[in-house]
């Protein structure tokens, strides 16, 4: 199994680099690992104290079960992958069967943080995007699809996710193998990635 591990800021357009380089291939081929489902299960806690959880530090992810489920991908076993719920701030009950692959691609903001996560990847890819960019990015998704109104946003980011991106995810970079600019569309660095995929599907 070749794993890829794709790491970058909030809003740098992750995302979006995984669709353009997975679109040319089958779920059969090439499956996805989000961090964002990997988020710690917080049943125990009021809605007040999930709202203050800062989601941007590495304490905030289950690294121990999602270091657990690729080992079990990597030797041929399926994994139960969690769904974590943005509206909640919590763990959902539910799952989802995600059977091995020959490629597997993992995506999040702190992936690169962990070192037995980082041992893992055979491909380690960043993707960078100017700071204006990715807070733009991140006001329209919060407010779009996460239900937060402006003023949340705003002080989550200046209080949360720019001293938290400088501190943790920035310091990454120095991992990648590979480091993508997304402030415009790179189809070159699309393309090599595709063609790495390429040849362990042969």
């Amino acid at each position: 199994m070749l794993i890829i591990g794709i790491a970058g800021g909030t809003g740098s357009g992750k995302t979006t680099v995984v669709h353009q380089i997975i679109n040319e291939f089958t779920e059969t081929q090439v499956g996805v690992l989000s961090q964002d489902s990997y988020y710690n299960a917080t049943h125990q806690l009021s809605d007040k104290e999930r709202v203050s959880i800062n989601f941007d530090h590495p304490r905030a992810i289950d690294f121990e079960l999602l270091v657990s489920h690729l080992k079990n991908l990597k030797e041929g076993k399926a994994i139960h992958q969690p769904i974590y719920s943005f509206v909640t701030h919590n763990r959902t009950e539910d799952y989802i069967i995600t059977q091995p692959r020959k490629v597997l691609i993992v995506e999040g903001i702190l992936i690169f943080t962990n070192p037995e996560l980082l041992n893992l990847f055979d491909i380690k890819i960043f993707v960078h995007a100017d700071a204006d960019e990715r807070l733009i990015r991140r006001l329209k998704r919060d407010i779009a699809e996460r239900g937060r109104d402006l003023n949340e946003v705003l002080n989550r980011y200046q209080t949360t996710l720019k001293p938290m991106h400088q501190q943790f995810i920035e310091p990454t970079k120095a991992f990648a193998d590979i480091i993508i600019p997304n402030d415009k569309p790179n189809t070159v660095a699309i393309e090599v990635v595709r063609a790495l995929i390429n040849q362990k599907l042969l």
